[in-house]
This record gives structure tokens, C-alpha cells and sequence, in this order.
């Protein structure tokens, strides 16, 4: 998808970067209430362990923790309950069939304002990393700072 200049980011899922092989990245939008959102602007938000989930046709978020609005009240939604997300009945289709067939995962990668102000979830389909890929994305990694640090030194 297209990076959007005047989206403002929420939290990110730094983790399935080191985890997974991202394959392709969706856009979906996310069902959540007033208090949430609220919580949200106030940037509280946490992706670590979260997963996607297709059940019964419908896309759903799990794990992701968005902890009580400062200012709520006694109805709150729970902190860590699932959430719906809201993508075409076309797509929810592809992504199930690719699940099933090769053993693929669905992974948010972040959750940002988009330039309307709606809450928006990137979702990744994955293939996970065996070890020896993750040290190689580590090797490549810090070749990578070690040539952008010696350039940096040319350069002044």
C-alpha cells in the first residue's frame, strides 16, 4: 500500500519485523468505542503479542491492549478484549484461503490515525522466520549501519 503523508502513528509491532517474513500489507479498519479512541489519541496502545484471527467470515484482533481512557468512567471497555476489524468480504476471503493453504500468519504491523482521523490497523500476511534467517537479517542489518556510519564520515 501507499504511504499516506498525514498519518500519525500509534503504535508499531516492531517485534513481527524480527519474527516474521512480511509477504503483503492490508489496510483494515478496526471497531472500537468513543473511550477507546479517546485512549488512543493519548497514545496508548501496545502490539506486542497480538495476532489476527479469521472466524465465521469476520476478521478479528486479539491481544492488543489499549489500556482505559484517564478521564473514563465505570463503563470502560475491557483493556484487552477482542476486536473486530473491518475489511471487504473479497479480501477477508484471499487472506483466509492463503492461511489455510500455506501455513501463512496474520500479523498487525501498526495501528495509526489515517488523514480523516479514523483508526486504521495495517495487517501483514507472514511467513515466519527460522533462526538462521533471523541472523541473517540481523547480519544484514548491521552491515547496513556500518556502510550508512562510513558514509556519514565521508561525507563530513
Amino acid at each position: 500500500m501507499n504511504k499516506k503523508k498525514d498519518e500519525k502513528s500509534i503504535a508499531k509491532n516492531r517485534r513481527a519485523f524480527h519474527e516474521y517474513e512480511i509477504l503483503e500489507t492490508w489496510e483494515a479498519g478496526i471497531e472500537l468505542t468513543g473511550c477507546e479512541v479517546r485512549s488512543l489519541r493519548e497514545n496508548n496502545c501496545q502490539l506486542t503479542d497480538c495476532f489476527v484471527l479469521i472466524r465465521g467470515g469476520e476478521v478479528w484482533l486479539n491481544n492488543v491492549h489499549i489500556p482505559p481512557y484517564s478521564n473514563g468512567t465505570y463503563n470502560n471497555p475491557d483493556p484487552d478484549r477482542k476486536r473486530k476489524l473491518l475489511m471487504h468480504k473479497k479480501q477477508i476471503r484471499y487472506l483466509h484461503a492463503k492461511v489455510a493453504e500455506k501455513g501463512l500468519a496474520l500479523v498487525p504491523l501498526k495501528m495509526y490515525f489515517n488523514d480523516k482521523g479514523l483508526v486504521k490497523v495495517e495487517v501483514a500476511l507472514a511467513r515466519g522466520k527460522k533462526l538462521h534467517d533471523k541472523r541473517a537479517s540481523m547480519k544484514e542489518r548491521d552491515t547496513k549501519r556500518e556502510i550508512d556510519r562510513a558514509l556519514k564520515e565521508r561525507l563530513r
